[in-house]
């Protein structure tokens, strides 16, 4: 159990457009309302996501009872059965380690909102949400923040004083967005995927919190080959405006544009193109993310920016807001 934090007083920042560290570490608060893996069930022994409700040689003692036909003799407490002169045996559960890994998108793609609050607030908001809920849990956490600059990988830590360390990486990466686009190449989704594959490790818990706008085909295979040993977690953030234009942007002739090339909007006709291609993205997506959380019978979760991320999140997680 880890002990309530107090949050160090924030800078004089929109909250909706960044989040510095004292707002990240005020999610702690809400840790309490959600698990993290609210449909995992205990398969084998050896196939565990937490802690197991089978009786056997693990690590946690749990009681000592009178020995009854079919227990393991090697479980005898020859101490007391000694001393009581009857047979006692001692029981145990068995603890399922976890390794929970947070994969943050703080890119400039992330820097956009139509409603309340910016994409990369969300992501950053919610990460340390999950992470303090496994801090709770006593599980290890992990990070890779993806910026425009580089992919920051965090080490495993399962102590507040690490977990709180990664908070301030994340919160500085936040506060450096802005609406100027980058100069350098800016890391890939498959980027990020490829150095999750080299980790080399299983039986980890991984929240991808990103919009996916750069997910490719490869991209989706990449994550079925790690869903085999892994429990992958996409995290969505979308905002209405990707979904479908508004007709009011005709009157005011929008200009759309990806940081190449850009189109004006200056007819229905055009609008319901881009609205169409938009549609059959996203359903495209989440019939993707759909087909890979499937398999483990896990949530698909997605968050919107209307500023309501942390009573979406905790519904989808089984929760209370």
């Amino acid at each position: 159990m880890i002990k309530p934090t107090r949050a160090p007083l924030s800078l004089a920042h929109d909250p909706r457009l960044h989040c510095d560290y004292a707002q990240l570490v005020r999610m702690q608060a809400h840790a309490t309302s959600f698990n993290l893996l609210p449909n995992a069930k205990i398969g084998t022994p050896l196939d565990g996501r937490h802690t197991s409700k089978l009786r056997g040689r693990g690590l946690n003692f749990e009681e000592l009872r009178h020995y009854q036909l079919g227990d393991d003799i090697r479980n005898l407490d020859w101490k007391v059965t000694l001393r009581t002169g009857k047979p006692h045996v001692r029981g145990y559960s068995e603890e399922k380690d976890r390794n929970v890994i947070l994969c943050v998108d703080q890119r400039s793609s992330m820097f956009f909102a139509s409603i309340e609050v910016m994409k990369s607030v969300i992501a950053a908001e919610v990460a340390a949400l999950i992470g303090w809920r496994a801090l709770r849990e006593s599980d290890r956490v992990s990070s890779f923040i993806i910026t425009d600059h580089g992919i920051q990988k965090g080490k495993a830590t399962r102590n507040q004083g690490g977990f709180l360390a990664f908070l301030k990486k994340l919160s500085k990466s936040n506060l450096t967005l802005n609406a100027r686009p980058s100069n350098t190449r800016v890391p890939s989704f498959s980027d990020l995927l490829q150095q999750l594959s080299r980790l080399g490790s299983s039986g980890n818990t991984i929240f991808i919190l990103s919009d996916l706008s750069d997910m490719t085909e490869t991209d989706i295979d990449r994550l079925h080959a790690l869903q085999r040993n892994n429990d992958i977690i996409p995290i969505t953030i979308t905002d209405p405006v990707e979904q479908a234009l508004p007709s009011q942007l005709i009157e005011t002739q929008w200009k759309v544009g990806d940081g190449d090339y850009q189109i004006s909007l200056d007819s229905e006709k055009q609008r319901q193109l881009i609205n169409q291609s938009f549609s059959s993205r996203a359903q495209s997506r989440a019939q993707n993310l759909s087909r890979l959380l499937s398999s483990k019978k896990l949530p698909l979760i997605e968050l919107t920016t209307d500023g309501e991320h942390i009573r979406q999140f905790t519904q989808c997680a089984g929760g209370h807001a």
